[in-house]
């Protein structure tokens, strides 16, 4: 009999945007937090070091012997197969409801599953057994004719389901002849007939996520890698608030054994600004709209001071960092981080993240909320930030905890969110003001020409990473996206020879190669490998940028998604999981790279 064992980041999420969970290969669920992302993980076997039995929510086959796995097609809704020695098979189907109700969106703290016997007599376990406080204890547990409470902190979850209650409890195995479901959600009675309406939420919910895949403008050429990239950006945005959090999990270490183990379960204005841009261009505006409003309540909580990198779904501020003692962590390489103690650090490249994404919400006819007079006004005031600090040190956005420079990249950030002021004041009718930020932005140019650039004999020389230091990082190619460069200007030219030169190590990119806090990077940074291939389409070398990018895509999980490190000499996957950076990646360079629907049409 097969038990889950989670060892790798072959996980599958589902998820209604309110509260998700990672499937192993097995189809364990193997972490799941609530009320919400960053609370309580009450499936945390993912982080507990591959021990078995607590944290997990399984069904195991007896005799089981093989499985595999698919998304229902344009969906999060999953498929495990489990196949047994004797012939018998079961399948899982796996969904978190979400579809519109009664004029509103049904999104609750649930978890639907239905077993299917498919061949032969099955026989099954049914292992549910939550934990709370971070692994710290298993839950208690109370239980009726037809459901089991758990009693998980300061609230309750219940299991409805019309499967044996006291096989469940006690964990014996049972053959299964018909369809069984199981809903995990409030402690709450579970109204209407448990198998029509589980059947009804799945079928509703297939039906949302189908016709919200309907509405994106996918290229013609890797559609599925970009539909799925897609599903699971806006999975990872916290609806009731617009946030959009950098992953799902906390503390998977970027290399092994390195304690480069973060949360990542937060809100990150940098990494929110790829998301939403990576998916306007799929046009996908609903995520945009929710995350300008989240933006809108920071920025009036922040009352024209200092914007944090970082901040909670619900948008709080302080994020304190500790450590869940009682999870060994993945693969046992600890410690298991909870809160990021980034949310104290100074970045100030988070001021053009705020005012490049919001800057459509004057523009964009086709939004509900269209921003008007008093918007500028505060979005200016993160404009005066931008402009104040745009020469100042700060940690980056690589997040260098010992060290502060003046980042070159922070500096473009700071003359983007100017540049783009002086545009959208123009756009207004606003001349007075689009002159004053257009001065700002040249003043901004001006320095980053001199203070960030670097001679270097006959190689050309490079823009630094700093301007106090003359090594580089990848995110100088950004310099283009951003529009402080074209593709032919010669510095950048110059500069992206420098960047392949001392970064790319084969088919991968790291961060940079400067020893950091914890030593000299020992992994790829996903993202950097697709900023690459983005340089090299923008150099003219198509056929070179093709052969990388399906070079990509080959080490996604089979789930079609990828996590944020790898490394380049065994390709195995690293890092939190999913990382919005990477799927952004995916999407980003498919769009620059595909040949156009005129070809096929």
């Amino acid at each position: 009999m097969a038990e889950s064992v989670t060892s790798d980041l072959e996980l599958w999420p589902i998820g209604n945007c309110q509260v998700s969970a990672l499937i192993d290969k097995l189809g364990a669920i193997v972490w799941s937090c609530v009320p919400r992302v960053d609370g309580d993980p009450i499936f945390c076997s993912l982080l507990n070091g591959g021990q078995k039995g607590s944290g997990t929510w399984h069904f195991e086959l007896v005799g089981q012997v093989s499985s595999s796995q698919e998304y229902i097609r344009n969906t999060p809704i999953l498929v495990t197969r489990l196949e047994a020695d004797d012939g018998s098979a079961v399948e899982i189907l796996d969904f978190s409801p979400r579809y519109e109700d009664k004029g509103r969106m049904y999104r609750p703290v649930a978890i639907g599953r239905i077993v299917r016997p498919v061949s032969g007599n099955p026989r099954i376990r049914v292992v549910v057994r939550p934990m709370k406080n971070y692994g710290a204890s298993v839950v208690e547990t109370t239980n009726g004719t037809n459901h089991i409470r758990y009693l998980v902190g300061e609230q309750a979850l219940r299991l409805s389901t019309d499967a044996p209650i006291g096989y469940i409890l006690e964990q014996r195995a049972f053959r299964i002849e018909e369809d069984k479901h199981f809903f995990l959600g409030p402690d709450e009675p579970f109204t209407g007939n448990l198998r029509e309406e589980i059947r009804r939420m799945e079928q509703a919910t297939r039906k949302y996520w189908q016709h919200w895949v309907r509405g994106l403008a996918t290229p013609v050429e890797w559609q599925d890698q970009v539909i799925r990239c897609a599903i699971t950006l806006k999975l990872c945005q916290h609806e009731e608030t617009g946030a959009i959090v950098a992953a799902l999990t906390t503390s998977i270490p970027e290399a092994p054994n390195s304690e480069r183990n973060w949360d990542y379960r937060y809100c990150w204005i940098r990494d929110s600004y790829y998301t939403v841009q990576a998916l306007n261009r799929l046009g996908a505006l609903d995520v945009l709209e929710k995350y300008l409003a989240y933006l809108r309540n920071i920025v009036d909580a922040a009352k024209g001071g200092q914007i944090q990198p970082l901040y909670s779904v619900m948008g709080e501020s302080e994020l304190d960092e500790t450590t869940a003692a009682w999870l060994s962590g993945y693969r046992g390489m600890g410690p298991v981080r909870v809160g990021n103690a980034a949310y104290q650090q100074i970045q100030h490249d988070c001021y053009g993240q705020i005012v490049l994404p919001t800057v459509q919400g004057f523009i964009d006819r086709r939004l509900l909320r269209m921003a008007d007079d008093r918007d500028f006004e505060s979005l200016e005031q993160v404009g005066e930030m931008a402009w104040a600090m745009h020469d100042q040190p700060d940690a980056g956005l690589w997040e260098f905890r010992t060290r502060q420079e003046v980042h070159t990249y922070s500096a473009v950030m700071s003359w983007a969110a100017c540049d783009r002021l002086a545009m959208t004041a123009e756009w207004l009718g606003k001349e007075e003001r689009a002159s004053l930020w257009r001065e700002r932005a040249e003043v901004i140019r001006d320095k980053i020409e001199v203070e960030a650039w670097v001679e270097n004999g006959d190689l050309g020389g490079h823009y630094g990473a700093s301007f106090e230091s003359d090594y580089l990082d990848a995110s100088l190619l950004q310099m283009v996206e951003l529009r402080f460069l074209s593709p032919d200007n010669k510095r950048f030219k110059s500069t992206f020879a420098a960047v392949e030169r001392e970064l790319r190590r084969g088919d991968y990119m790291l961060r940079y190669a400067a020893e950091d806090d914890f030593g000299a990077p020992e992994t790829a940074f996903n993202v950097c490998t697709f900023w690459l291939i983005e340089a090299l389409h923008l150099a003219g070398r198509d056929a070179e940028a093709r052969a990388l990018f399906t070079t990509m895509l080959s080490h996604t999980t089979q789930s079609g998604l990828l996590s944020e490190d790898l490394d380049y000499e065994t390709d195995e996957l690293w890092g939190n999981f999913p990382q919005t950076y990477s799927l952004v990646g995916v999407i980003n360079c498919a769009g620059l790279l595909s040949k156009p629907w005129s070809e096929v049409r």
